[in-house]
């Protein structure tokens, strides 16, 4: 066996003792990798971040439970894998049940649906973001309405893209949770646009 393995069986084993500091070793060693390959799938920076945390999060939290076959390389991207599937089921499920909603609906003309969706979506989304703090909203504005990199947005507000990608990270997280709390009110307000619509 390798030194590089030896040393990393070791800071496995260090990190299931609760070991902190292996923890950090082992995500200084991994992170770079995993997030561009999550990136590779994803598509969003934001969005590869955010499934990287949640993946050293788990790690974590489930480090006296960890049994690796095999390399704990390959482990990790196997979670990073699954945690990216998860990523594409969430949004798979989220568009069949709007779907399921719309098709209950016969007769319904679909430019008139396609608007409807679209102006309650954008109405809830804006109300997500202006939920935000003053600076994370802007922020949030810049990259993800505007279309500005990290680096653009960083430089027109005088902090560095690192930060930038914190905000819109937290921003993500903080739209997400209000989407998710909202979503029966949207798909309500929907129903009964759609239900007007067929009197």
């Amino acid at each position: 066996m390798g030194r590089d393995n030896l040393n990393l069986s070791f800071l496995v084993e260090q990190l299931q003792q609760g070991n902190e500091a292996a923890f950090t070793a082992l995500y200084d060693l991994f992170s770079k990798p995993l997030y561009r390959n999550m990136l590779r799938l994803v598509k969003d920076e934001a969005i590869a971040e955010e499934l990287l945390q949640d993946l050293f999060m788990k790690i974590w939290e489930s480090r006296e439970t960890i049994s690796v076959e095999g390399s704990f390389k390959s482990f990790l991207y196997k979670v990073a894998q699954n945690l990216v599937y998860g990523h594409f089921r969430k949004i798979a499920k989220n568009n069949r049940l709007v779907e399921r909603m719309i098709s209950n609906a016969v007769g319904f003309d679909p430019t008139a649906e396609d608007v409807m969706i679209r102006k309650e979506s954008h109405i809830l989304l804006r109300s997500a973001i202006e939920s935000l703090s003053p600076q994370r909203k802007q922020v949030y504005t810049l990259c993800k309405l505007e279309g500005k990199s990290y680096e653009e947005a960083g430089h027109e507000l005088g902090v560095s893209p690192s930060t930038i990608r914190d905000h819109i990270v937290k921003g993500n997280k903080a739209v997400k949770r209000y989407l998710d709390l909202n979503r029966d009110i949207a798909v309500l307000f929907i129903t009964i646009q759609l239900l007007d619509h067929l009197k």
